[in-house]
Formats: structure tokens, C-alpha cells, sequence
């Protein structure tokens, strides 16, 4: 039996403002577009999500791991309530 895996990218080291401080982060593309995405559902930038979700993860967590566990927690969300299928 093969596993059903969607395109694998490597990370990919991308520029953000967090409060006017540079900072890359190193997500894959699926991680970048849904983080887009989510934004765009908030009325925010990109940039301006990254900052609440890097103001807000504990500070032994890393920046792109919070993300990639915002980027779930809010695909779960959305599954849950029925707007994904």
C-alpha cells in the first residue's frame, strides 16, 4: 500500500517584519499559502498574523513551528465546522 502524500517542498527561508525587526522564517509552500490564507480570512497581512502568532507561542517554541501548529489548529477548525471537506 503507497501513502496518499501530497507534494513534499523543502522549507524555503523567507523575510518578515515582526515590530519593525527583520527575522526569516523556513516554511514549506502548503505552510506559506494556508498561513496566507488564514490571514486574508482575518483582514490582517500576512506579516501582521506572524506577528500575534510570534507574540503569542512560548519562547521554547520557534517561530516556524508555531506557525505550522497555528496553520493546523486553524485547518482543524475550519474541517470541524464544516467550511473545509
Amino acid at each position: 500500500m503507497t501513502a496518499d502524500l501530497p507534494l513534499m517542498t523543502p522549507p524555503m527561508k523567507r523575510s518578515v517584519t515582526i515590530d519593525g525587526h527583520r527575522t526569516s522564517v523556513s516554511l514549506e509552500d502548503p505552510f506559506w499559502s494556508a498561513l496566507g490564507q488564514a490571514a486574508r480570512a482575518r483582514h490582517v497581512t500576512r506579516a501582521v498574523l506572524i506577528g500575534k502568532i510570534d507574540h503569542a507561542r512560548p519562547p521554547e517554541v520557534g517561530l516556524a513551528t508555531a506557525i505550522r501548529l497555528f496553520v493546523l489548529a486553524d485547518l482543524q477548525k475550519a474541517a470541524r465546522s464544516g467550511q473545509i471537506g
